[in-house]
């Protein structure tokens, strides 16, 4: 009987720990919204070479599956890891969803706006719930999202 509780409290701890694993391969709503805030800041501060940080993932504005993407006035990002000089406010997600509009629309100086879209994870496989924080800061419409 005492074997039968070991193997258990075992299983069940393992189990535990490989949640609390795959949990953290993940950014947290909290995270993004905090790498958001701290992007806010950097745009405040020098716009040219917070933008360019983001681009590369540096400072801090890349953390696993969460990353700062901007785009200006014209539409178009000015700072992803990959679509940077493409339509952000073309952007449309897995559904069709105009996304990229939607961010333009709701993004407000001082005020962080959620965005919800279906997108794949950085590992490929079928899109998935996302959720984009945005904001307006200067003439940047900026986000960090995360999956849910």
């Amino acid at each position: 009987m005492m074997t039968m509780r070991f193997a258990l409290a075992a299983t069940t701890a393992l189990l535990l720990t490989g949640a609390a694993l795959a949990q953290a391969a993940t950014g947290s709503p909290a995270e993004a919204k905090a790498m958001l805030e701290k992007a806010v800041a950097a745009v405040t501060a020098n716009k040219a070479q917070a933008l360019e940080m983001f681009t590369k993932g540096e400072g801090g504005f890349k953390d696993r599956d969460l990353y700062v993407f901007c785009g200006g006035p014209d539409g178009n990002f000015t700072a992803h890891p990959k679509l940077t000089g493409q339509s952000l406010k073309d952007l449309k997600d897995k559904t069709g969803k105009p996304l990229g509009a939607e961010m333009y629309q709701v993004a407000t100086p001082g005020k962080i706006s959620e965005v919800s879209y279906m997108w794949p994870k950085p590992d490929g496989g079928d899109p998935v719930q996302k959720v984009a924080y945005v904001t307006k800061v200067s003439d940047q419409v900026c986000a960090v999202g995360y999956y849910k």
